[in-house]
């Protein structure tokens, strides 16, 4: 039976909340109506609550549910002496004041029927539909889940597979988790603490996703006064001594209101006090609470542009703070959330956070899924691009739940990370390359971004960009930055941009599930370089039938349940991954070879050494220009080089110069990678097999886990040279890789 008895001292926690009490509406309300044409007292006031939000709304099958459930319950009571009826009752009100549609009513109502009384499943279907008995029966499985410590793993999943088709059954359980909380004193204090434990990691969390805050916020403070009964106290009275003191927000709203209306701007401007754990929470981070803190200002309007044009007229009639500004209109938050936040200077240079939204933006901030009505109806408009649907039957997140759960062979690790990924609090938004958005929790790193993106598809990164810079993928994401995800080349994918000739070079290859990544050394991504024919090459280390794919310290840098369980799965399929091979010592310094070649120049000074400028080298067919050196030597650099503008702005003549008839041509490189076992050996083989020498070779020790080498090469001839880029480009971990040009010491 999941109702618990009925405490005064618990209610009298509620702050201002406009609800029936249903003890008091006497014995002749609760057993029926008085009359055939009308409804009883206590389904009354359901139904007034339920016609505010849906005037059209059908009545008659939640008076027909009222019946068979009072009918069901009569004779029962709740701990506290209360008919049981009161349960159903409380539970249902609490929805149909958050918006909720008839049928998540009338399944509210029966919710506890077929769990406690003789009624089944097949009379709630004959009576009431296939929808209703659908809800009612995912309710009573979610009853029949055991919360103790030692169970939760394996019943939590259950709880996920009774909730995942309809998040409807989630709703329902949470009005009634919120009503049990309210009627919570009764219970002995152990029992308290389990059930608020529970309330505190599991349901809290799973409100914030389905975006039902004022569920959310009244759980929060009821967990906080049973956890926490000395903070608690401590902080209503600093509510009630504080809260009047100092800069008043009631100032602050009346000099906004008048701003919006000197704009014309048609706006409701209403002061939301802050519930008791927030204010805690400030307390702990401000240190001092001013006047100011206890609320923030709320302003609605009618249309999105209302809510831009609001904001304008705060940040020019008042002095706004920058860094609080999140536009969560443009980039909604995973659970529909959709408002702009921002905060302005107030009187005394006290701050004022200010939230700014539409009339139906607000109706969704409060209630979630539960506002967004029948899911059932049509949808007007197309899918998202992004795959996050809105319908709220099976939120995007609660179906990548639902294949996480699918995926992980053992219940404690689905559980471990699913508990740390509810713990996240605040979610960052970060901006894909080709101009998506992936929502992730704070802290996440570019493993979790990969997974987000690819699914089983990142297995094969080896890398990432973050705002144009090469970055592990243990790097730290931070709201707002641009990831871009680097996948190891195979032959079963090819890159999403060209790479040819003397490009940038940062083209992605967009990787399946069985794509790998070089075996990135130091760097959480562990793959191992694959040859492309899968056969065994000695010579460079290269092992047959090598499985690719992400290493353990992967899992050390993955924050999300999407990646930390498809990481597990793949290294318990892929044993052989955690052999990791011995690396072969770096070569440092210089490796020279070949012979210095004659520069294939011609020039108008007669007998003069030819030299081509280290800081561009010039090849065919290269537009070029020489200038003469100390000692009559001739440098030619390529025309677009910084040096000959520094040379020119010296005085210095430029040397008209032209290839000669021979192709063969020097050329110097850089590239940036990753450093791993064997990096060195396959770019050699790489040039080798393009027909170049390595005339020499420096590679610099690692930095930050990145690789720069520097290759001075010969050619045979210069029409080779974007083959030989491209070539060196898709080696393993491999990223950039350009013709030198930096300007050189005068």
């Amino acid at each position: 039976m999941s109702a618990e008895a009925t405490s005064p001292g618990a209610r009298s926690r509620r702050r201002g909340r406009t609800s029936i009490d249903l003890r008091r509406l006497g014995k002749a309300a609760l057993l029926g109506p008085a009359s055939r044409d009308r409804l009883p007292d206590a389904i009354g006031h359901v139904a007034d609550a339920h016609r505010a939000h849906h005037p059209d709304a059908d009545l008659l099958v939640l008076g027909k549910a009222y019946v068979l459930a009072e009918t069901s319950h009569r004779g029962q009571f709740r701990k506290s002496g209360e008919p049981y009826i009161t349960h159903p009752l409380a539970v249902t009100l609490i929805l149909a004041e958050l918006g909720a549609e008839t049928t998540t009513l009338t399944a509210s109502l029966l919710h506890d029927t077929v769990e406690d009384t003789d009624v089944t499943l097949d009379q709630v279907r004959a009576e009431f539909g296939d929808e209703v008995c659908y809800l009612v029966d995912g309710v009573t499985k979610l009853e029949k889940v055991d919360y103790g410590a030692a169970a939760e793993p394996e019943t939590f999943r259950k709880m996920l597979v009774a909730t995942g088709n309809d998040v409807r059954v989630m709703s329902i359980k949470l009005a009634d988790r919120l009503h049990n909380m309210r009627t919570l004193g009764v219970m002995r204090p152990e029992k308290q603490e389990r059930i608020a434990k529970v309330t505190h990691d599991v349901l809290i969390p799973l409100a914030e996703r389905l975006g039902v805050q004022a569920l959310k916020t009244e759980l929060e403070d009821l967990v906080f006064a049973i956890l926490q009964p000395e903070e608690y106290e401590r902080t209503r009275t600093v509510i009630a001594d504080r809260a009047g003191a100092g800069p008043s927000l009631d100032l602050v709203a009346e000099d906004v209101r008048r701003t919006v209306r000197e704009a014309d701007i048609t706006a409701e401007v209403v002061i939301r006090p802050r519930h008791f754990l927030s204010v805690h929470r400030a307390r702990l981070k401000r240190g001092e609470m001013r006047g100011t803190d206890f609320g923030r200002l709320l302003v609605l309007v009618g249309e999105d542009a209302d809510c831009y044009a609001v904001l304008g007229e705060l940040h020019t009639c008042f002095t706004p703070v920058i860094s609080e500004f999140k536009d969560f209109i443009a980039a909604p938050k995973y659970n529909l959330y959709q408002s702009l936040h921002t905060a302005v200077a107030g009187p005394g240079g006290a701050v004022v956070e200010v939230l700014i939204r539409t009339h139906q933006m607000h109706k969704v901030a409060e209630a979630g899924v539960v506002a967004l009505g029948n899911p059932y109806a049509p949808v007007d408009g197309a899918e998202p691009a992004d795959g996050e649907r809105t319908d709220p039957t099976r939120p995007g997140w609660l179906s990548r739940l639902l294949e996480w759960q699918e995926s992980a062979t053992d219940p404690d690790t689905f559980w471990t990370t699913l508990r740390a990924d509810l713990a996240q609090d605040r979610e960052i938004s970060v901006f894909l390359a080709d101009g998506g958005m992936l929502g992730l929790p704070a802290g996440a790193t570019c493993v979790d971004a990969a997974y987000a993106q690819y699914g089983d598809g990142a297995h094969g990164c080896i890398g990432a960009r973050v705002n144009g810079r090469l970055a592990t993928l243990s790097t730290v994401l931070v709201d707002g930055d641009t990831v871009q995800l680097l996948l190891a080349h195979s032959p079963a994918q090819e890159p999403r941009n060209g790479r040819d000739g003397d490009g940038d070079g940062s083209g992605t290859g967009k990787a399946g599930s069985t794509g790998g990544p070089g075996d990135v050394e130091g760097t959480p991504g562990g793959g191992r370089g694959q040859d492309p024919q899968g056969t065994a090459d000695p010579a460079h280390g290269r092992h047959q039938d090598t499985a690719p794919g992400p290493s353990p310290e992967w899992l050390d840098h993955a924050r999300t349940p999407a990646a930390r369980i498809a990481i597990a799965g793949w290294l318990a399929a892929n044993p052989e991954s955690l052999k990791v091979a011995e690396a072969p010592p770096r070569t440092p310094g210089a490796v020279t070879a070949g012979r210095r070649g004659v520069a294939n120049v011609v020039v108008d000074v007669p007998e003069a050494t030819v030299r081509l400028a280290g800081c561009c080298t010039p090849v065919p067919p290269d537009a070029v220009t020489g200038f003469t050196v100390r000692g009559g030597a001739v440098t030619v650099h390529r025309a677009e080089c910084p040096a000959v503008g520094r040379m020119t702005a010296l005085g210095r003549p430029p040397l008209t110069v032209r290839w000669g008839d021979e192709a063969e041509c020097r050329v110097t490189l850089y590239a940036e990678s990753f450093g791993r076992p064997r990096l060195l050996a396959d770019l050699t083989e790489a040039i080798a097999t393009a027909g170049a020498a390595i005339v020499s070779a420096n590679v610099e020790p690692p930095s930050e886990q990145r690789v720069r080498h520097t290759y001075t090469l010969q050619l045979p001839d210069a029409a080779g040279l974007p083959g030989l880029m491209r070539a060196m480009r898709d080696v393993p971990g491999v990223f950039d890789v350009r013709r030198a040009q930096h300007e050189p010491a005068p």
